[in-house]
Order: C-alpha cells, then structure tokens, then sequence
C-alpha cells in the first residue's frame, strides 16, 4: 500500500494546466472485435449509453481536412485534454517523467495522423469533472480520458466512435464484507468523482451507500484517482467507478481489489467541442486505421502493453456505429 502511495504522489506533481489561455483558444507558444461486453448483476441498472438510441453512433470518417484541422495545423500542435493520474490509461511515469498509457497512446496515432509526428502534442491535465468545460471554453482541441459516451454527453461535446467498452463496478478492500454494487454498500462510505458517470448510478440507486459531500466528509472529489487515496487512508469504504480505471488502481495496490461484476455497460469515445465535424471525422479515421490488422493492429499492441495485464481477455476494440 505504501508504494501504491508513492505512485499515486508522484502521479500528481505535474500542475493543472487548465487555465491559462485565452478565451478564444489561444494556444500556448511552446510545442511542447469485437470486445466482449462485461458481464452484467443481476438486476443491474442500465448504463446511459444505453437509454437512448446509440449515443455512440458518430460521424462518417474521413480523411478530409476542414476548419478544425486548419487550425490545428497552423498552430503546429494538438492541445489534449487528459489525466496524468489513471496508472495504465493516463500517467506520468515517475521512472521517466513521460506521460504514458493507452489514452495517451491513441493521443499519439491522432497527432501523427494530422500533424505529421506523434510528438506535436500539448498535454493538459484536467480534472473529471472539467473535461466538457474544457472543450467549450476552447482550452483543449480533443479530450481523451477514459470519457464515457451518454446521452447527456452528447449535449455538450461531440464524440468520436467508441474505442473502448468498460463497465462500472466496486472497488474495496480484499477483506472487505462488501461484495460488490447491491445492498452490502448500506450505510458504507463510498467515493466517486464528480461529473463521472459512477455518481450518476450512485445517484440513481445508492442501495443506502453515503457518498454525497458533507461538511466533515467529501467523498465526491475532482479526480476519480482521489478516491484511491482516500480508500488507502481508511476514509472510505468503498470506491465505485470504471472498472477499466479500477483495474489499474488494484495493480497499484494488492490491498484492494474488484467487487462483484460490472453493472453497466459504457464507451469511451474521444470528446471535442460541438461543430468540429470535420475533426471528428478525422478522428474516426484514425480510428478505422487503428481497428485494422487484427491481433496485430495498433490497438491490439496498445491493449497487450497497457491494459491485457489487468483486464484480461479482450479480443479487440468494440465495433464502430456510424449515424
């Protein structure tokens, strides 16, 4: 536990960058399968990608260019919304000081694609619960941060195909009496993040959980990796989030691990700010390329080196829905 600590601390050292532009997206000067769907409870409660009609079927790809990617290329760089704290997905590596993970790998494929080199990319680290605000203010051109397409989400941003399935489940304790999301969470301490779609389903059905703020307790906190902390500490009982994420965090730590089974079904899709069609084309594209070649595509490669470890069994990416 105390090393799992030591990593989440050196995770965090790289400031938040969210502010510091200008409102109109001033860029700083400087360069700096089909997956099998997880298993579901018994009586689980829907996940919102699916109380609507396909909140994950985008845009057609394409490799055209357009206004956004205009832009993009006069600047010279790709500014990126993600986390610098989610081990396998989004880290600072403290052996090297590099921002790694499958996240950050698929940063990467982007940037080349547009720019001609994977090293063209302004990183910015930003909460959970400022991922949308980002991309309206103009701060970030692209968010990818393990970000779940919903149907409220795709109110505020514009979404990419899915390029990966999660799920939300419990993470505690291994000598935990809870066994997973039903009724052992009564009256238990859980933490979530705020704005994450794991607050959502807490809201909808808690089965008597506190996770709420209080004046002498947060257990909604900006960035989901707090929650592991605040479990290490003995603050919370319980954590509740992807189960993507929740995997990396049990690699951190042999003290906690994965509860039950997950009881939604979620996707990830690379977010940007409304009217940049031409941006999400391009990155459906991208997508396309990084889907091909099977066993030995791009994606499979970022799967085995990140995240096959931890999340075991996964065949390939989840199929593209195009509207």
């Amino acid at each position: 536990m105390a090393a799992a600590c030591g990593l989440t601390a050196a995770a965090t050292m790289l400031p938040l960058v969210l502010g510091g532009g200008s409102g109109d997206g001033a860029r700083p000067g400087g360069r700096p399968l089909a997956q099998a769907p997880p298993a579901k409870a018994p009586g689980a409660v829907p996940a919102k990608a699916e109380t609507c009609t396909d909140p994950e079927a985008s845009l057609q790809p394409s490799s055209a260019d357009g206004p956004t990617i205009d832009r993009i290329k006069k600047a010279g760089h790709l500014v990126v919304g993600v986390d610098q704290n989610s081990f396998r997905w989004g880290y600072r590596d403290p052996a090297t000081g590099r921002l790694d993970g499958f996240d950050i790998a698929l940063v990467r494929a982007i940037a080349k694609n547009i720019l001609g080199s994977e090293s063209k990319v302004t990183y910015r680290a930003i909460p959970t619960n400022q991922r949308i605000e980002a991309l309206q203010e103009g701060k970030v051109d692209i968010v990818v941060r393990t970000m779940t397409v919903n149907c409220e989400r795709i109110k505020q941003a514009a979404f990419s195909t899915a390029y990966f399935q999660a799920g939300q489940q419990v993470l505690a304790p291994k000598g935990s009496p809870i066994t997973g999301y039903n009724d052992t969470l009564k009256g238990r301490k859980v933490c979530t993040a705020t704005g994450s779609t794991a607050y959502d389903a807490l809201k909808a059905k808690s089965y008597g959980a506190v996770f709420a703020d209080t004046a002498t307790a947060q257990r909604t906190v900006p960035n989901q990796l707090d929650c592991l902390v605040k479990l290490q500490l003995g603050l919370v009982d319980a954590v509740v989030t992807d189960n993507a994420l929740a995997a990396g965090q049990a690699a951190q730590d042999p003290a906690v691990d994965l509860k039950g089974d997950p009881f939604t079904t979620e996707y990830y899709g690379v977010a940007t700010k409304l009217g940049n069609d031409d941006l999400v084309r391009r990155i459906n594209q991208v997508l396309v390329d990084y889907r091909k070649g099977g066993n030995e595509s791009p994606w499979m490669k970022a799967y085995r080196r990140w995240l096959a470890a931890d999340l075991k069994g996964i065949t390939g990416p989840p199929a593209p829905k195009y509207r």
